[in-house]
C-alpha cells in the first residue's frame, strides 16, 4: 500500500512538471510561429515596397501578386491563436516584445486585427489587378494597420 501511495504521488509530481514543460513550450512555439509568420509577412511587404513603393526593384505583377497572396494568407490564418495568456512573456527567436497591454484590451486588438485583415484582402485583391498605384495605396493601408499595433501593443527593440 504504501508503495503504491509512493508512486501515485511520484507520478501525480511527474505529470504536474511535464505539464508545465508542456504549457511552457507551447508558449515558447507560440512565440516562434507568430515571429516567423510576421518575418515571412515582412518579407513579403518588402518585396510589395522594393517594386511598387520605392522602385528599387523593376515591377513585376507576378511576384507582387504572390506577395499579397501570402500577406493575405498568413492574415487569415487565425494568427489570433498565437497569442495565448501569458505569451507576452518569454522567447521564440527573440524575445518578445508583446506588451502586456494587450491582453486588457482585446476589443480594440480585435477590431486592429479585423482591420489588418480586411487591409491584406484588399492588397491581394488589387495587386491581382496589377495597378500600380492603387497597389501602392492599399500597400500603405496595409502598413497603417500593422502600425497601428505596433505602436500600442509592441515593446521597442532591446
Amino acid at each position: 500500500m504504501k508503495k503504491f501511495i509512493a508512486c501515485t504521488v511520484l507520478g501525480v509530481a511527474a505529470l504536474s512538471v511535464a505539464t508545465t514543460a508542456a504549457a511552457q513550450s507551447s508558449i515558447e512555439d507560440a512565440i516562434k510561429f507568430r515571429q516567423a509568420g510576421y518575418a515571412f509577412m515582412a518579407w513579403n511587404m518588402g518585396k510589395i515596397k522594393a517594386q511598387v513603393v520605392d522602385g528599387a526593384v523593376p515591377y513585376n505583377k507576378d511576384q507582387v501578386a504572390a506577395a499579397a497572396n501570402a500577406i493575405a494568407a498568413i492574415a487569415n490564418s487565425g494568427m489570433g491563436a498565437l497569442y495565448p495568456a501569458g505569451s507576452d512573456q518569454g522567447t521564440g527567436y527573440n524575445p518578445t516584445r508583446l506588451k502586456s497591454e494587450f491582453f486588457q484590451n482585446m476589443q480594440e486588438v480585435g477590431q486592429i486585427a479585423t482591420n489588418f485583415n480586411a487591409a491584406a484582402n484588399e492588397l491581394a485583391s488589387v495587386a491581382a489587378g496589377g495597378d500600380q498605384n492603387a497597389i501602392k495605396a492599399a500597400f500603405g493601408k496595409v502598413g497603417e494597420t500593422c502600425k497601428a499595433c505596433h505602436d500600442k501593443f509592441r515593446a521597442p527593440q532591446r
